[in-house]
């Protein structure tokens, strides 16, 4: 009920990007010359709305951001989020503000602003309501009215019902009753309930002003709800009041910047969810009806398939439009719509059997598997128009200083894609490098790295980029905006961001961590150093933290090039990774065949890290590193006999190359290497020697009682036995260096008076024999011998003829 003496907003339900609504509100504004317009849109940009008034080339979007620097929860776990508030020419939104404009209405946004809680998972506030899962009673109402309807999909619904309207009263009461039943009595979401509220405050608060005449435009499903809501919030405000206001969080970064937009990114936002597809379509229909869209539509796409070599012929162009014509008339309808046109095109185009519904049939991306000739329709239909902001227009001081960074640096992309070469081993290629990496971190269109160094330390020094500016970069830039005012802090923010995500999966901070020392950003915030720990505290897997260990390691001692020697964020790391290593390690595990290589790789990180930390002891900068519990436990590794046969042979491995090059007398070592050696079956001898070569291969290849030990333990094998253990030896001895390999044979040829023999009968290759086929082919020897002897025949005493 309207309280005595106020004067009842006009409230119209839209569809957004919808022509007909757009028509509808522009026509209802100029007559009625309203004293406030107030629109669905982000309230925080009313104090900026002269820059819509500024001459742009439509679409263009709001784009807004919430920034939480501190990386705290304040916002439902997310640190950055933004949204777009996409507008068109046929956006009923866009024409209220021209035509409140023209009748000098005070136009105002009363929406919440997008960094409110309500927006979390809403990249696109134009997004239709009723695809909120909580909205199921809208979904139902729309399923079942399209099947009433004779329809096949909600767009085809949406058209029949309101886009053939000539009489714009009949249009308005239309919309209203079928908001009204798509609404309902449903109280819909929690998000969309606090937006509701804070509309209806605004309504309140226009009305209370007594200024005259309030309209308001909507999203249809808001409409009902705002209609019932208004009036107790009017209750709240009297004349002269201040604007309802919601408060931004506490620590948090916000702001709103315009951006240049493209039909394409309107039509495909989140699968249709921004309202009405086929952007191109609907601008024709704004521009010159429904007949003259239908033209359009089929000189664009009678060029399309021409240019892309599809069957099109003139004369199958007139039996579409007869077809479309046709059906028109058996639907109903003044002109033919949308639908119609895509039905007669494909009923006229396609001659094969469909693999996939047609596209105009369901929302989301099309579908694998559809016609092409149906691809280059949709596509024609979407259009690629861009938008343009018009030059005055303010814009974030990234833009600004990110541009003048590159033209400083000599990096100046043009339209015409451009190489760069660039070598990191001098300064000026360096610096250069950063710059671009920091680019490729802000997701920034037209900066392509086209070859370089997979890691930051794998001794490449060349690197090559493609750099262009495409459309979309002037919008990206304006977007990366939100994440700092300096190409260095956004970057920064960025790679902060990816870190947090990154989460417990240590493999995928590395790589991060990896591209922060390409980018030169070795210092970041405390509060996420703060939370590093406990997120590599999660990790699941010995065999994924190891190799991630040892690279971020590698940075730590070695990144001085890089600036990263040294950096807090490695050291945070690389502690924390230290620590749940060596808890993961200790129970015991099977390594499974796939991970032996990342097994070795953790176990030789370790063994790095417990080295340099015990040389490091007590130095400035040294990591704080627990050298004496990596001992034990490597110590209760190797005597673990439930453990892997790898696993323990590394852990001793460790031990005794660490002994070796603190100088600790821990006697030969090969009286520490057999008892473990010995208590193996033959099986798991190879494996276990190749855990200890890959940790202590120095130690122990020059050691002449370790050697002579392992060929006596190999001599004692049975032939079965050695049968089974030959493939594990020979894979533990057949990745050493060509050097050491042939130092090994020489020992072994000592070992067994063959001083006459050269190194090589024992190294030389066995081509493409595999260390199974070998033991094959060495049992077939045995069932051989086997066999003569059954005969009464001694092998070794055959001579060959």
């Amino acid at each position: 009920m309207t309280p005595a003496g106020d004067c009842a907003p006009l409230i119209i339900g839209v569809r957004h990007h919808s022509p007909a609504c757009a028509r509808l509100v522009a026509a209802r504004i100029r007559a009625l010359a309203p004293a406030y317009v107030l629109i669905e849109g982000p309230a925080d940009f009313n104090a900026r709305l002269d820059e819509l008034a500024l001459p742009h080339r439509l679409p263009i979007a709001i784009y807004s951001y919430l920034a939480d620097d501190a990386g705290t929860e304040a916002q439902a776990g997310v640190s950055r989020h933004g949204s777009w508030a996409p507008f068109a020419e046929h956006s009923p939104e866009w024409q209220a503000l021209c035509a409140g404009r023209e009748a000098g209405a005070a136009l105002r946004f009363i929406d919440l602003p997008a960094w409110h809680g309500a927006f979390t998972d809403t990249p696109n506030r134009y997004a239709d309501a009723a695809d909120d899962d909580q909205e199921a009673r809208a979904h139902a109402y729309l399923d079942a009215l399209a099947v009433a309807v004779g329809v096949d999909s909600r767009d085809a619904l949406w058209d029949q019902l309101f886009e053939d309207h000539a009489d714009l009263d009949t249009l308005q009461a239309t919309l209203a009753a079928h908001f009204d039943h798509l609404r309902g009595s449903d109280p819909g979401s929690p998000g969309n309930a606090a937006r509701e509220a804070m509309m209806a405050a605004w309504i309140g608060w226009a009305v209370a002003q007594r200024r005259g005449q309030v309209v308001v435009v909507c999203g249809g499903y808001h409409a009902p709800a705002l209609a019932r809501l208004w009036p107790s919030a009017r209750a709240r405000f009297q004349a002269g009041a201040a604007e309802p206001a919601t408060p931004p969080p506490a620590a948090l970064r916000h702001g709103s910047f315009l951006v240049p937009y493209t039909f394409k990114r309107l039509d495909a936002f989140t699968g249709y969810a921004s309202g009405m597809p086929s952007p191109a379509y609907y601008q024709w229909v704004w521009t010159h009806g429904l007949a003259g869209a239908g033209r359009r539509l089929l000189r664009g796409v009678l060029a399309r398939l021409r240019d892309n070599k599809l069957p099109a012929s003139t004369a199958d162009l007139m039996a579409v439009q007869l077809r479309a014509a046709g059906m028109a008339r058996l639907r109903g309808h003044r002109a033919p719509l949308r639908s119609d046109w895509l039905d007669a095109l494909a009923g006229t185009l396609v001659s094969d059997g469909l693999d996939a519904p047609l596209p105009w049939t369901y929302r989301g991306p099309i579908r694998a598997g559809t016609d092409p000739v149906l691809v280059q329709v949709m596509d024609v239909l979407a259009g690629d128009q861009p938008g343009q902001l018009a030059p005055d227009t303010p814009q974030p001081p990234l833009v600004v200083a990110f541009w003048v960074e590159l033209e400083a640096a000599g990096l100046q992309p043009t339209p015409q894609a451009t190489s760069v070469e660039l070598d990191l081993l001098a300064p000026d290629g360096r610096r250069r490098s950063q710059l671009l990496h920091r680019a490729a971190l802000l997701d920034l269109p037209g900066f392509v790295r086209k070859s370089g160094p997979d890691w930051a330390l794998s001794g490449q020094s060349k690197e090559r980029w493609l750099l262009s500016q495409p459309f979309a970069q002037a919008a990206a830039l304006i977007e990366a905006g939100a994440w700092g005012a300096t190409l260095l802090d956004a970057a920064r923010a960025r790679l902060e961001d990816r870190l947090r995500q990154a989460g417990r999966h240590i493999d995928a901070l590395a790589v991060h961590l990896d591209r922060a020392a390409f980018a030169g950003l070795p210092a970041l915030s405390a509060a996420l150093l703060a939370e590093l720990p406990a997120a590599v505290a999660q990790e699941a897997r010995f065999e994924v933290l190891g190799p991630a260990l040892g690279r971020l390691y590698l940075l730590l001692r070695h990144g001085q090039l890089l600036g990263m020697a040294q950096a807090p964020v490695l050291r945070v790391v690389i502690e924390a990774g230290v620590d749940r290593a060596l808890w993961l390690l200790e129970p015991p595990a099977a390594v499974p065949a796939g991970a032996v290589d990342a097994h070795l790789q953790a176990m030789q990180a370790l063994y790095r890290i417990a080295l340099d930390a015990a040389s490091d002891s007590g130095a400035a900068g040294a990591l704080t590193i627990e050298v004496p519990r990596m001992l034990a436990v490597f110590e209760r590794k190797a005597a673990s006999h439930a453990s892997a046969p790898l696993s323990r042979g590394a852990a001793l491995g460790a031990l005794i190359a660490l002994h070796a090059q603190l100088d600790e007398a821990t006697g030969p070592a090969a009286d520490v290497a057999f008892p473990v050696l010995d208590s193996l079956a033959p099986a798991q001898l190879g494996d276990a020697v190749g855990g200890l070569l890959a940790l202590a291969r120095e130690a122990l290849l020059h050691d002449t009682q370790f050697m002579a030990g392992l060929d006596a333990r190999v001599q004692r094998l049975a032939d079965d036995e050695f049968i089974v253990a030959l493939p594990a030896l020979r894979a533990a001895f057949g990745w050493l260096p060509t050097r050491e390999r042939g130092s090994l044979a020489g020992q072994v040829l000592c070992l067994h008076d063959a001083h006459h023999l050269a190194r090589h009968h024992l190294t030389a290759s066995l081509g493409a024999w595999s260390a199974e086929e070998v033991a094959a082919h060495r049992l077939a020897e045995q069932e051989a011998v086997a066999a003569l002897a059954a005969w009464g025949l001694d092998f070794n005493a055959l001579e060959p003829r």
